[in-house]
């Protein structure tokens, strides 16, 4: 975890003269290029690191510069902690735990009360064992740079086989996935981990690509104008609050119930429009209302069809 690292090296470095790049990468098992990455972070954010090279050479403080040693206050201690936990509670990181663990040792009761006022947990509703090993196994490939092989089923339920290099895990609501760069598609791609299978970490390493996660790359991808389609429905009345919850309230007409929506057309759009029942109707565009109508058709086909067993 880069935050446990940046503030354990800033420790390490108040107490220690001069440090070797290659001592700081075994204790945090990490490449030498990642240490000279956190110096620069280091210093960008304010703490004047500096390394020298040769044999009498290392990464040091300059002289006279001295660290606050209570580098957080209770009050962040306490927001660490329950941020910390919550990652936790999708996938394991022995790192995460040991940050953890040394805050709780050194926290007083008001920390402590304060980390119990609030608890997120990110994991779905039952035990997703077979979800968290994946994420597990996926941080780890991130981490070491390897690349992770798996087969993949997509929203038209077409199976193809993958091979990506792994560089940020995403949860998007409930929803976990790893963004990679494709072999097969020679693109960076968003996949959902649930049509994961037989996720595999392979021996071969990688050379992990800038990323601008602030613009969330995929975001982009996913609302690119030739993927949009313009949506108007109609609601009943009583579903105003939801509909405002999930579309924005200036997407929503209180007074005709109706919703206008730019939206990503394809098979997940046709199953979030079901999930609704009759209680939203799709207007416009006509093409997709007729394939929800022909969707709830099959569906009561296939009810009538049981019933008559």
């Amino acid at each position: 975890m880069k935050l446990d690292r940046l503030l354990t090296m800033t420790m390490i470095l108040t107490n220690r003269k001069k440090v070797k790049a290659q001592e700081l990468a075994e204790l945090f098992d990490v490449s030498i290029r990642t240490i000279y990455r956190d110096v620069e972070t280091l210093s960008c954010a304010g703490i004047p690191v500096v390394s020298q090279k040769g044999a009498n050479g290392g990464i040091s403080l300059i002289d006279g510069y001295r660290v606050d040693k209570q580098v957080l206050t209770k009050e962040e201690l306490a927001s660490l902690s329950v941020a910390i936990k919550s990652v936790l509670t999708s996938y394991e990181d022995p790192h995460a735990e040991a940050v953890l663990e040394k805050i709780t040792g050194v926290a007083d009761e008001t920390i402590k009360q304060s980390i119990d006022q609030v608890f997120i947990d990110l994991s779905p509703w039952g035990q997703n064992v077979v979800l968290k090993e994946q994420l597990t196994l996926l941080k780890q490939a991130i981490r070491m740079g390897h690349c992770v092989s798996f087969s993949y089923l997509t929203s038209e339920g077409r199976q193809t086989n993958r091979w990506i290099e792994p560089h940020t895990l995403v949860q998007k609501g409930q929803t976990w996935y790893v963004y990679g760069y494709c072999r097969l598609r020679k693109e960076f791609r968003l996949f959902k981990i649930a049509r994961m299978k037989d996720v595999k970490e392979e021996k071969e390493s990688f050379e992990r690509k800038e990323l601008k996660l602030s613009e969330l790359p995929w975001d982009k991808e996913w609302h690119q104008p030739q993927n949009l389609v313009d949506l108007t429905l109609s609601f009943d009345p009583q579903m105003v609050t939801t509909m405002e919850e999930m579309f924005g309230a200036d997407s929503v007409d209180r007074e005709h119930s109706i919703v206008t929506v730019s939206m990503p057309e394809d098979e997940w759009l046709y199953g979030y429009l079901l999930s609704f029942g009759h209680r939203i109707r799709v207007v416009e565009p006509l093409h997709i209302r007729k394939i929800v109508k022909e969707r709830a058709e099959e569906i009561v086909a296939l009810y009538k069809e049981k019933d008559e067993f």
